[in-house]
């Protein structure tokens, strides 16, 4: 060994022992969890099975950290992020500590996450273990601190500290409105610039109001078009600009569209149960839409569409319709639904007993579920996206996130009742009983899903984190009537919100119409096909319509349902 690598070798002396070190503390934390079987302070879920670490995996990723942070080390703090957009920038590539910080930080990354599988456990504790470590990870990178963001760090230079002082202004208003805020929600006003198909409120009651569409066309189809939104969220995701409404579009084609709107839940609903949104609600619906649409004779019936905890509410009520004798659906449409709850992916970590019996116990008997909660979850099912990267661009940068009508949506929180949500909580997510027959009795009928007789469309999002494709797909094996499933690109909103004008995103369909087992086999039998899903739906749709009729000239029918205000309704209007 030479004099210069005998330097060399000295100064890194402690830089390894440093880095021994702080493996052995990191596995001593996570042994220590393991043998214990507790999540730690703060974890969404209350109790963690207890585990144990391959030794083999583990030792070879205590040589591969080593090895390569000491190829960091060595490099004279040359550290190079990668791909990763978080230090993308050129800031970071010529600031050497930046970029040092940002190339240690995506090693630990690495390598805790490698640590989360090497357990020695079943999936769901794995999963919990990579969800916690995905959140550790996303708080804690070096671009969430003006003291390692270049980026940020040269702006305030460029604007001589004018970014930071327009940064504590955003916090301070965030602070002020209780959510970090993903876009200029100032530039949106419901009624206004979303939600503005046009249209009036003919029916309402103490937890929606139906709303009806006014016709494009001089004839409409005599069965009209029912949509049940998620009431988890707000129906304008269903009409957010005119060129990306799924309502217009469907109100151009030739339908008589109503939607429900939900209301958005205050102290005066904290006892509501699942069995009022179903009969008062989802069966009120359906009853008012057939009367107002002379459906309501023998035989009549109507189109339905159910969206995301809409389908899962309109399908029960169908289902408790049909112990009742009553078949009053033409036709079901089913978008990224949840019937039978095996698969519910990510947010499987968040359901045991114990966390059940908690909410049951915080609000069972009465009480809200904050629609801020329930904002806050789904936000940090994507943290990088849709939590720190606007903590950066707002704060450290000083940005004002620009307008975009799906996040000013997104931001439009709703509250739940507790029963309700409660009942949902257990025997849904929980002990998925939906999906059985007989297993539920709602309404005071047994529910059968399978007893519902109408042709059914079913739509999934290839990426979707909130409803998985497989979960999806899992109900052309619980529903009876005849069945046609088609897959869209995107994730959970940007796959079902694609309208043809855009020419985006392929669906995939399986021309032999087969539906195997699993959503795998399916699609290796399907064809991929350019653009959206909506013009095969408004194809399938037509077919179970009826004849056309002269458009009505008025809204509502009779004294019994006049038009009382102008759509979007006040009830969209209700913040959380």
């Amino acid at each position: 060994m030479n004099h210069a690598q005998a330097i060399g070798a000295e100064t890194f002396a402690p830089f390894q022992q440093a880095l021994t070190q702080g493996w052995e503390k990191a596995l001593e934390s996570f042994q220590s969890l393991g043998a214990q079987g507790s999540a730690s302070a703060g974890a969404p879920w209350s109790q963690m099975p207890k585990f144990s670490f391959s030794a083999e995996k583990l030792r070879a990723l205590q040589e591969q950290y080593v090895k390569e942070a000491g190829e960091l080390w060595q490099n004279g703090f040359a550290g190079q992020a990668g791909a990763d957009k978080r230090f993308a920038g050129a800031a970071w590539g010529s600031n050497p500590v930046s970029s040092f910080s940002a190339a240690i930080y995506l090693l630990n990354a690495r390598t805790l996450m490698g640590m989360a599988e090497a357990v020695e456990g079943d999936e769901k504790t794995r999963s919990r273990l990579r969800f916690a470590v995905e959140q550790w990870m996303a708080a804690s990178a070096p671009s969430n601190y003006l003291a390692f963001n270049a980026e940020a760090q040269k702006k305030a230079l460029d604007t001589q500290g004018e970014s930071i002082a327009k940064g504590i202004q955003n916090l301070l208003h965030d602070l002020q409105q209780g959510h970090v805020s993903m876009t200029d929600e100032s530039a949106f006003e419901v009624g206004r610039n979303v939600g503005t198909t046009e249209g009036a409120v003919v029916f309402e009651n103490d937890l929606f109001q139906l709303l009806e569409y006014k016709p494009l066309t001089a004839k409409v189809y005599e069965r009209p078009l029912l949509l049940i939104p998620p009431c988890i969220n707000k129906f304008y995701i269903l009409d957010l600009q005119p060129e990306n409404s799924l309502i217009r579009y469907a109100v151009e084609q030739g339908h008589r569209v109503f939607v429900v709107s939900w209301r958005n839940p205050d102290a005066s609903m904290a006892h509501y149960t699942w069995d009022q949104y179903i009969e008062d609600a989802a069966i009120k619906a359906i009853h008012v839409t057939q009367e107002i649409t002379g459906q309501d004779k023998k035989g009549g019936q109507i189109d339905t569409l159910g969206f995301c905890v809409g389908g899962t509410i309109l399908s029960t009520a169908l289902a408790v319709l049909a112990a009742r004798g009553e078949q009053p659906a033409a036709s079901v449409t089913l978008l990224t639904t949840l019937l039978n709850f095996t698969d519910t992916g990510v947010l499987d970590i968040f359901i045991d007993e114990n966390f059940v019996q908690f909410r049951e116990m915080q609000m069972g008997q009465g009480g809200l579920l904050q629609g801020g909660e329930l904002a806050s979850t789904f936000s940090f099912l994507r943290p990088n996206d849709l939590v720190w990267n606007y903590v950066v661009g707002n704060y450290l940068k000083g940005e004002t996130p620009p307008p975009f009508d799906l996040l000013y949506w997104n931001s439009d929180a709703t509250n739940l009742p507790g029963p309700m949500y409660c009942w949902y909580l257990r025997n849904t997510y929980h002990e998925n009983k939906l999906a059985l027959p007989g297993a539920l009795t709602v309404a005071g009928e047994q529910v059968d899903l399978g007893a519902i007789e109408a042709p059914v469309y079913i739509y999934g999002s290839r990426e979707d984190h909130i409803v998985p494709i497989g979960g999806a797909y899992a109900s052309t094996q619980v529903l009876s009537g005849k069945k046609r499933f088609v897959m869209g690109a995107s994730g959970h909103i940007a796959g079902v919100i694609n309208p043809p004008a855009k020419k985006k995103r392929s669906h995939w369909i399986r021309a032999d119409g087969k539906l195997p087992k699993t959503q795998s086999e399916w699609l290796a039998g399907a064809t991929e096909h350019p653009g959206s899903w909506w013009t095969d739906w408004s194809d399938w749709l037509k077919t179970h319509a009826g004849k056309q009729i002269p458009a009505p000239k008025a809204y509502g029918k009779g004294s019994a349902y006049k038009a009382s205000e102008p759509a979007p309704g006040r009830y969209v209007k209700a913040k959380a």
